[in-house]
């Protein structure tokens, strides 16, 4: 009885050489599964592009059905998004809708140069595209970057179309 019970251990484990053929497929899948995963800044850069793409044509959208002004500004040096509504005397305020206070342009990502019309492209300071009851009167392009990677978002005037490329794409709007 006591021989039964020595076998029974001895057979309770996994022999090195299992061990090791598992271990080699996962290293295997992992291989290559991980180099095709996207880089946590392309995503957010991306991801960005969109949000920014779906903000201008919520703003665009809004100026029409409302008939009422705003304006997005774009803080290029903090890469920084605020919208403003024009009341009838001039004043800017803070819109009530809650779509237009969420953050447009994530963490890390760059506001590298903004293009409104025939203005050509801003690199600095602070660009407001105004948004009138006939929705952007001047086409936009927007080229945000983060690392290597950059994304064109593009406005283009009348009819409210926004397009999101990749790479850093020149736009006649």
């Amino acid at each position: 009885m006591n021989k039964a019970k020595n076998h029974d251990r001895g057979q309770a484990g996994f022999t090195l050489l299992e061990l090791m053929v598992v271990i080699f497929i996962i290293a295997l899948a992992a291989g290559i599964v991980l180099p095709r995963l996207p880089e946590p800044e392309a995503t957010r850069l991306k991801s960005s592009a969109r949000n920014l793409a779906s903000g201008l044509r919520f703003l665009n959208d809004q100026a029409i059905v409302t008939k009422k002004v705003y304006r997005l500004h774009l803080q290029l040096g903090e890469n920084t998004t605020r919208i403003t509504e024009v009341s009838p005397s001039g004043e800017e305020l803070q819109p009530a809708d809650q779509f237009m206070g969420r953050r447009l342009i994530e963490e890390g990502i760059d506001i590298e140069d903004v293009s409104v019309g025939s203005r050509g492209a801003v690199t600095e300071g602070e660009v407001v595209i105004p948004f009138g009851p006939g929705g952007v009167g001047d086409g936009v392009t927007i080229h945000l970057k983060g690392g290597k990677e950059q994304f064109t978002v593009t406005a283009y005037p009348s009819g409210g179309k926004v397009t999101v490329q990749a790479g850093y794409q020149e736009v006649n709007s």
